[in-house]
């Protein structure tokens, strides 16, 4: 059979696919040149109206014009297609499984997704062998090999596709009307919380309700998700729907004076900060709330009266998962009358496509955490990657773990777990399912030449963050020639939380490094009190803190670090003390927004210098006289020290410490104290500072 046939008999069955309102998934195995040779056969067989060629190298015409770098798929995110050939057999391809991912969910039913391997891609990676067994064992693929027919799968009884099934003359289905419906009509202090699998118009509906509020003459509605790109579907159908407005960027201006605007997560966060956005009347709309941290999406919720969070459950962007299990409580606490709605009903295809279940399986969307069993009959396990990648049941558990834990894992992360040179992975079983898991990588050990081209910024080697962040930012070579191992992801069962296993897991890890030679245990995690204080409980020390918050995170983030040789005991108190050094100059400028709560974890594991008479004068005649705080700050920052190292972490210490510390203006300080300008905010400095200073005398 020609490639010309074939690829028609294929456009034949596509069409009968197309009736279900279904998508497919095509194969190609084999040399490149025969791979893209057949996918052009594919490509001219029908007239696509949203071709897409992926590669990382623009193809020869006629296909550089839709052609599409990975890197920027992301950019499709609201648009559709009806053709991708995705090209993964080139010599510099390789396979990216975020943009895989993501490019997946704009296929609309009658589609096909065009995936061309090399023929011994098994061989180059362990995350391709898995990614080839799962595609040679699924149902629904379509195999077409070079030179010979395409192998077509049966269809099976399906329905027609319906069509439109909502009542709503702007919504395509009855669910996303009713979200549309919930979203106009929300009430104060009631939160919606809005999830969806991918492809269920969850972002389109926001922007119908958009226009609707607009109608009724909203002013302002805000709008936030990690990147602009994840609110695409949101302003087209605004734009469509508000034809009399226009858009500006990532605003769009009603003339009769509404307007909806998108801003950043962290230049949200500071606006509220400041007191710029939020207050009486104020409307938040939140999408991927997944891949926002719960304490922004907290502070968020105690500013806006009227809020929305709407996130995927299963997809590219995050873990949804994750977020409904860590944020719940927080809802729970802040908004007790929060309600909760599910979009099911797909739009771009139809119940039963073969295409969403089978690029799930092959990403783990869909991971799960394992069934809870008993702690105590825990046994630690430390793998070998070849099984790992070989055992499909305990590598959905893992990586379910994982995707639960933190709310940034994507399916790149799986390609990571498999094949990152340098990975160890341990976790805790009880024989049948995996109850936690740590993920650790191999750093540092460079060649004192290579160490010393890597801390001048001539060299960057892939991994080594920790390594190569000390050296860099602390001006440690030492850190590049040591042998490190940093913790990269640590995850335990929800139902499991709180009962040491986390703590289990490091101390083991802790254990072999120590028996294989390593100098320092190290990780990076974003700044936040409660896991500041799990780190510090099992004697890491913080070496180094970002000097601005993390777009993923909104948190700053922070090294620490546990020594566990004589080298690494020298290197680590090296950068403790030189980090000690820095801290106080750090919070008074580029920290001063930094959670005083974190601001006073670090202070406490300094080393104060004992308070001098004179001192003790100065704070006492602050403490029960008029003396200036300010003129004797150095004297209140040491009593805030030695208060934090003695264990103190209580709020008017945090308080304190970002007056004394990070110059906080009046109107935080009044703000977090429930003062009424200047005079009240330093009669409550002034009776915090007696109470440690009364309390326990012996201590300063």
């Amino acid at each position: 059979m020609t490639e010309t046939a074939a690829a028609q008999s294929l456009n034949d069955w596509r069409k009968r696919l197309q009736a279900c309102g279904w998508r497919g998934l095509v194969w190609l195995v084999g040399a490149p040149e025969t791979s893209r040779r057949q996918a052009s056969a594919l490509w001219q067989a029908h007239d696509w109206l949203m071709p897409c060629w992926v590669s990382p190298i623009s193809p020869e015409a006629p296909f550089d014009e839709a052609w599409l770098p990975p890197a920027k798929a992301r950019m499709r995110l609201g648009g559709e297609h009806d053709l991708i050939v995705f090209d993964a057999a080139s010599p510099e391809a390789g396979f990216d499984a975020d943009a895989f991912g993501a490019l997946s969910g704009t296929l609309r039913a009658g589609g096909l997704l065009v995936l061309l391997t090399p023929p011994h891609a098994a061989a180059t990676s362990r995350y391709m062998a898995r990614l080839c067994r799962r595609l040679s064992q699924a149902a629904g693929v379509v195999r077409w090999p070079a030179g010979g027919p395409p192998l077509l799968p049966e269809l099976g009884a399906s329905q027609p596709r319906s069509g439109r099934v909502s009542n709503d003359p702007d919504c395509l289905t009855s669910d996303q009307a009713e979200a549309v419906r919930r979203l106009v009509g929300l009430r104060r202090r009631r939160p919606l919380v809005l999830t969806a699998d991918r492809g269920r118009g969850k972002s389109a509906a926001l922007g119908i309700a958009c226009a609707r509020l607009m109608e009724a003459r909203q002013e302002r509605i805000w709008v936030t998700a990690p990147r602009p790109e994840a609110v695409v579907a949101l302003f087209d159908r605004l734009e469509a729907l508000c034809r009399l407005g226009r858009r500006e960027g990532n605003r769009f201006v009603d003339p009769r004076g509404g307007c909806v605007e998108f801003i950043a997560p962290d230049e949200l966060s500071a606006r509220v900060e400041r007191g710029e956005a939020g207050g009486q009347g104020s409307w938040l709309l939140v999408d991927e709330a997944a891949a926002i941290p719960a304490a922004m999406l907290g502070q968020w919720l105690a500013a806006f009266p009227r809020i929305a969070f709407a996130t995927t459950v299963y997809g590219y962007e995050g873990s949804g998962r994750g977020f409904a299990l860590r944020f719940r409580q927080r809802l729970e606490r802040q908004a007790p009358d929060w309600r909760e709605f599910h979009l099911a009903a797909p739009v771009r295809w139809t119940e039963g496509d073969p295409l969403e279940r089978l690029v799930s399986d092959l990403l783990l969307l869909d991971a799960e955490p394992p069934p809870p069993m008993a702690a105590a009959t825990l046994e630690t396990v430390r793998w070998q990657r070849p099984a790992l990648a070989a055992d499909e049941a305990a590598l959905g558990e893992i990586f379910g773990l994982l995707v639960q834990a933190h709310y940034r894992t994507t399916p790149a992360d799986l390609q990571r777990l498999l094949d990152e040179p340098g990975l160890n992975v341990t976790t805790l079983t009880d024989g049948a399912h995996t109850q936690a898991v740590a993920v650790c990588a191999e750093e540092g050990g460079f060649e004192p030449e290579l160490a010393e081209r890597v801390a001048r910024g001539e060299r960057r080697l892939p991994g080594h963050l920790l390594a190569q962040s000390l050296a860099a930012h602390a001006g440690s070579r030492e850190a590049l020639t040591a042998r490190l191992r940093r913790v990269q992801r640590i995850a335990v069962n929800p139902q499991h939380r709180c009962q040491g296993l986390g703590r289990r897991l490091l101390e083991h890890e802790r254990k072999i490094a120590r028996e294989a030679g390593i100098d320092l245990l190290g990780a990076s995690f974003g700044a936040e009190p409660g896991l500041l204080s799990f780190w510090q409980s099992l004697g890491f020390r913080a070496v180094r803190l970002g000097l601005s918050r993390e777009t993923s995170t909104g948190e700053y983030a922070v090294m620490v670090v546990a020594p566990l040789s004589p080298g690494g005991e020298t290197l680590a108190e090296t950068l403790t003390e030189r980090f000690q050094r820095l801290l106080p100059a750090l919070l008074a400028f580029e920290l001063a927004e930094l959670d005083p709560q974190v601001a006073l974890a670090l202070l406490a594991e300094g080393m104060p210098e004992p308070l001098s008479d004179g001192e003790r004068s100065d704070i006492f005649d602050v403490a029960h006289g008029h003396r200036e705080p300010a003129l004797v700050r150095p004297a209140l920052q040491g009593l805030v020290q030695r208060a934090a190292t003695a264990g103190c972490r209580d709020d008017e210490l945090a308080w304190l410490a970002a007056w004394a510390f990070q110059g906080r203006d009046m109107a935080w300080l009044a703000a977090r104290s429930g003062a009424k300008g200047r005079r009240q905010v330093m009669d409550r400095l002034r009776s915090v500072v007696a109470r440690f200073l009364d309390g326990d005398p012996a201590m300063f």
